[in-house]
């Protein structure tokens, strides 16, 4: 069942939402060369407690995993697609790109959102990367209005992504979000008939999150059961916003 939510909804999880987006760009300044991915963690983790909230990956059951995840944060380096855990070990390298992935909860409602940040200069292929899965974001997060249907908004980012030599990830998709941090409908990047195919209505919202691999579109697990990666070895990005079906067009709970 798609929950839709009521004006005063969506401001709670606008709150929620510029917290993430506030996180993210404190990371952002943190993820730089010589950094470990645990440093991210870190200071993710006292930005939220100071802030009042809850993460929402910590503590979270993943069947699949068959345990909890013990983070705050998922961090992504280079060919790992998404659910990386931060590590002191795992250092930042110039030429490396890391998916830093995170959400809280916050008066009830939960906010989720990521970016890939370039650690110094990268490749011309790892800068097109990074340009092309946030170009089919942001044309995606354009077709998220009232009477259009979840297929216009997958299809949008296969569409981009592919059209410029890349692949869309099959294995892991969106979601929608509120007082659950994975609520209906599933969001895959590309149009699967399998799916079902709703029509998009006011108080709707859609964790819309592009997970593009530089090769082949295929993933492997690690024997760590979470880090999902490309199998050929590519580099993936991977970028996501929350975003509201109302009446004025889409409105990106997870950036001001």
């Amino acid at each position: 069942m798609i929950v839709r939510k009521t004006a005063a909804e969506l401001e709670k999880m606008r709150r929620s939402g510029l917290l993430v987006w506030q996180l993210l760009q404190k990371l952002r300044e943190v993820a730089v060369e010589g950094a470990s991915t645990m440093d991210l963690e870190v200071a993710a983790e006292k930005m939220i407690a100071d802030a009042g909230a809850r993460p929402a990956f910590k503590g979270y059951y993943v069947p699949a995993a068959g345990a909890v995840y013990q983070f705050v944060l998922c961090t992504s380096v280079n060919e790992e697609i998404v659910h990386g855990m931060p590590n002191p070990k795992r250092i930042l390298k110039k030429g490396d790109i890391v998916s830093i992935d995170t959400g809280v909860k916050l008066d009830g409602y939960f906010g989720d959102s990521a970016i890939t940040v370039p650690i110094g200069e990268v490749s011309e292929r790892t800068r097109k990367l990074l340009q092309v899965t946030q170009e089919s974001l942001e044309l995606a997060i354009d077709r998220v209005r009232p009477g259009n249907r979840l297929f216009d908004v997958c299809g949008t980012v296969q569409r981009h992504v592919e059209s410029n030599g890349f692949s869309v990830v099959r294995e892991y998709v969106g979601h929608g979000i509120g007082t659950q941090l994975h609520e209906e409908p599933q969001v895959p990047n590309y149009v699967d008939r399998k799916n079902e195919n709703p029509r998009l209505k006011e108080g709707m919202v859609l964790a819309v999150e592009p997970m593009v691999n530089a090769g082949r579109p295929e993933a492997v697990v690690l024997k760590d059961r979470w880090t999902a990666v490309a199998k050929d070895g590519s580099y993936s990005a991977h970028f996501e916003h929350c975003i509201a079906v109302t009446g004025n067009g889409p409105w990106v709970l997870t950036r001001p």
